[in-house]
């Protein structure tokens, strides 16, 4: 789970609030995954072929979490 630790590291320090807080809160123990996984959906859907770096972590997290 390291992988995934490391990504959502990632989108905690993206500033996005759509999918730092719940990653933040992840992270921290909180039992979250179903709202995180939530909000990596819609981050992936807003932004998720915008060709930035976070676009294949999106995928990537969603799959991990699984």
């Amino acid at each position: 789970m390291e992988e995934l630790k490391n990504i959502l590291e990632k989108f905690v320090s993206s500033g996005w609030d759509l999918i730092s807080v719940p990653s933040k809160e992840y992270l921290d123990g909180k039992n979250n995954k179903k709202d995180l996984t939530i909000a990596i959906e819609e981050a992936d859907k807003q932004c998720g072929n915008c060709g930035c770096e976070f676009d294949i972590l999106y995928k990537k997290a969603l799959n991990l979490l699984k």
